[in-house]
């Protein structure tokens, strides 16, 4: 089979909520070994699609991040999860919003975008589909949440908009982009709260031109536009990838909001900013060996 290139790009996020001063050793080495797995994904010929379902899945389940395993209860008591996934060639594109111990939020928005006439479920509705398609649940609540590398119980007590999510963006070796992301919000959220997340277009997009993954306090970025913000000012007005990404980003801490968000562009190009103290994060392409960082500069 003829391939469009053999470029390839791949950037993931670990969430823009990382602390000063905690050490993320642990969270840097997976990142990297999910990059290096993605890299193999790409290289073997998988779907953009594909590498970054399991790059956020991978996430979700390991606990270390506060998306998936590592999502803290809201105030009622209830772990609710948000989650969306984008294919950039077709914009076709799924998400699930306040859903409830299921193992991979993000698995389930997949099966909302392939398998239902929706593009979003929420609530009841989102955990009633993953019932129905068979998608793996959570026996035990309790015994199965756990605190991700750098959250306390502080954290989870206070309301100050403390956040984490994950996501992943890819070019594969077809010229096709796809983007997801995965959160369980921010800490001390109150019940039925809903961020930027599962919002395609805010928290996630991907077209031809470009895929995008948001990370940080999800009601700014919403009044900020987000993702499509970037997309179109890289698209119609001309800026490059990363101005069309600090442009989003600064209009967000104009609201009082921070965060970053991580894209990859048709041409391979990626970039990965944040305004706030730090973001979890790797990538890799045809040319760049696996890189990871958390604190470094990125302006």
């Amino acid at each position: 089979m003829s391939r469009a290139s053999e470029r390839f790009a791949l950037a993931l996020h670990g969430g823009a909520g990382a602390k000063p001063g905690e050490d993320y050793a642990s969270v840097e080495a997976h990142l990297a070994e999910l990059a290096n797995a993605g890299e193999a994904m790409l290289r073997d010929g998988r779907t953009s699609l594909d590498v970054v379902e399991h790059m956020v899945c991978e996430m979700e389940v390991s606990g270390l991040y506060v998306a998936g395993k590592g999502s803290a209860p809201n105030t009622s008591g209830d772990v609710e999860l948000d989650a969306s996934i984008m294919d950039g060639a077709s914009r076709d594109a799924g998400a699930v919003a306040a859903i409830r111990d299921v193992v991979s939020p993000v698995a389930v928005a997949r099966g909302v975008m392939e398998r239902s006439s929706s593009v979003m479920l929420a609530g009841a509705g989102a955990n009633a589909f993953a019932a129905n398609e068979g998608f793996e649940t959570i026996n035990d609540a309790a015994d199965y949440y756990i605190l991700p590398v750098g959250v306390s119980a502080d954290d989870i007590a206070v309301t100050d908009m403390v956040h984490g999510t994950v996501g992943a963006v890819a070019l594969d070796i077809d010229g096709n982009l796809a983007a997801a992301t995965s959160t369980g919000g921010v800490l001390g959220k109150p019940a039925g709260r809903v961020g930027d997340t599962p919002i395609i277009g805010v928290g996630t997009w991907a077209n031809q031109d470009i895929a995008i993954s948001c990370t940080g306090t999800g009601e700014h970025f919403i009044r900020a536009g987000g993702a499509l913000t970037a997309a179109n000012r890289f698209k119609l007005a001309g800026d490059t990838l990363e101005q069309a990404l600090w442009a989003m980003l600064d209009d967000v801490e104009s609201l009082g909001g921070d965060g970053g968000a991580i894209a990859v562009s048709s041409s391979g190009e990626i970039a990965m900013l944040y305004n706030s103290d730090g973001m979890k994060r790797a990538a890799v392409s045809d040319d760049m060996a696996t890189m990871t960082a958390v604190f470094e500069p990125c302006r």
